[in-house]
């Protein structure tokens, strides 16, 4: 369960659905980001088949579709939210963290040869 909803696409329609309430397919995209219409549509229905978004089609022309999270989608959500403000806190933590193992990986190789 923990593989399907954590991924990168999921957290970020999650929040963006959380964000801006009933959204709409294209705006969604938008909203999102750098995610492809097949990857936009793939996740959505993965999180509609999860209970977690509804998808409302309205009989217009050209096709209206919104999305909107359930209660289930939401408490998600909230579950999320904790991870993303620790990931923003902890970010520059985190790359500095990087930059001394790196820093010294390579002293450590350099005083091998």
């Amino acid at each position: 369960m923990i593989e399907r909803v954590a991924d990168k696409w999921t957290m970020l329609i999650l929040e963006t659905l959380t964000e801006h309430g009933t959204v709409r397919f294209t705006r969604l995209g938008d909203l999102v980001g750098g995610i492809s219409q097949k990857m936009l549509t793939k996740t959505l229905r993965q999180l509609e088949h999860d209970g977690l978004v509804t998808r409302t089609v309205h009989p217009v022309i050209p096709p209206h579709v919104d999305y909107q999270l359930t209660e289930l989608g939401s408490s998600l959500s909230e579950a999320f939210c904790g991870v993303w403000i620790w990931a923003e806190n902890n970010h520059a933590a985190v790359l500095q963290a990087r930059r001394t193992s790196e820093t010294s990986r390579s002293l450590a190789g350099a005083t091998r040869t």
